[in-house]
C-alpha cells in the first residue's frame, strides 16, 4: 500500500452538503414528481425503485423522518427479492435520514455490502460513514479504510473504473492514517499499516464484524445466519 499525502490530494469524498435555492427547488419539484409516480405505479418492483429514490431525495433535502418509511418499505421488498445491491442502497438513505435507527441501518447495509459482491462503490460509500462517524483516533475508521481498499482490489478486476477507485479507497486510507496517528510519510505508513494488521483481511474483517455488532446492537432486520448458510461455496 502506498500512502498518500490527503494535504496534497482534492478532497473527493463527499459533494458538499449544502445546496442552493435553485438545486432546492429542482429537487422539491422531484419529491413531488415522484410522490405522483409513486400513488399511480402498482408493479411492486417498479413501486420500490420510485421509493427508493424518493427517499434518496427527501433525505438530501433533510426531510428524513419522510425517507425513512418509504426507504424502510423500499428495503423489505428488495431483502424479499435478495436484490442485496438495492438493499444495501436502501439502507444509505436510512443512515443518510438521520433517524433514531440510522447507525443500525448503517451496520446492516455495511454487512450486506462486504458480503454480496454487490458495486464497489457503494461499499466504500457505507463504509466511508463509518469513518466519518469514529472519532480521529478510533481503531474502527482505519478498520473501515482498509475495508474499503480490500473490496475495491478484489471486486475491480476487469472494472473500467478500477485505478480511480484504487486510488480514492487509498486517499481515504491516507487521510485516516493521519487523523489517527499523525502520519507523515510513507515508512510511518508501512509501520501503522503493520502494527494495526490492516494487511491481513483475516484480522481487519473480524474487527469490522464487531463494529458492524456494536452499530446493529440486537435489531436485525435479516438472519444473518441464514444467509451466510446460502452462500454458494466457491
Amino acid at each position: 500500500m502506498d500512502f498518500l499525502d490527503p494535504n496534497k490530494l482534492e478532497d473527493t469524498v463527499a459533494d458538499s452538503a449544502n445546496m442552493d435555492a435553485v438545486e432546492k427547488a429542482q429537487m422539491e419539484g422531484q419529491v413531488a414528481e415522484l410522490q405522483t409516480r409513486l400513488d399511480d405505479e402498482a408493479d411492486p418492483e417498479k413501486k420500490a425503485g420510485l421509493q427508493l429514490e424518493l427517499a434518496r431525495n427527501l433525505a438530501q433535502l433533510e426531510r428524513g423522518e419522510q425517507a425513512w418509511p418509504i426507504a424502510k418499505q423500499a428495503f423489505e421488498h428488495y431483502l424479499q427479492q435478495e436484490n442485496w445491491e438495492a438493499a444495501a442502497e436502501c439502507c444509505n438513505v436510512l443512515y443518510l435520514s438521520d433517524q433514531e435507527g440510522s447507525l443500525g441501518a448503517l451496520g446492516q447495509g455495511v454487512w450486506l455490502a462486504v458480503t454480496y459482491p454487490i458495486e464497489p462503490e457503494i461499499t466504500v460509500e457505507l463504509l466511508h460513514h463509518i469513518i466519518d462517524d469514529t472519532p480521529d483516533d478510533s481503531d474502527g475508521a482505519a478498520v473501515a479504510a482498509a475495508t474499503a481498499a480490500f473490496v475495491v482490489d478484489v471486486r475491480t478486476k476487469d472494472h473500467p473504473r478500477r485505478e480511480d477507485m484504487l486510488f480514492f479507497t487509498q486517499q481515504m486510507l491516507g487521510k485516516v492514517a493521519r487523523r489517527h496517528s499523525d502520519i507523515k510519510d510513507q515508512a510511518q505508513f508501512n509501520y501503522w499499516i503493520e502494527k494495526l494488521e490492516l494487511d491481513q483481511p483475516d484480522k481487519f474483517l473480524v474487527r469490522l464484524r464487531n463494529i458492524v455488532d456494536v452499530l446493529v446492537q440486537e435489531d436485525w432486520w435479516f438472519d444473518r445466519d441464514e444467509l451466510r448458510a446460502r452462500i454458494p461455496e466457491d
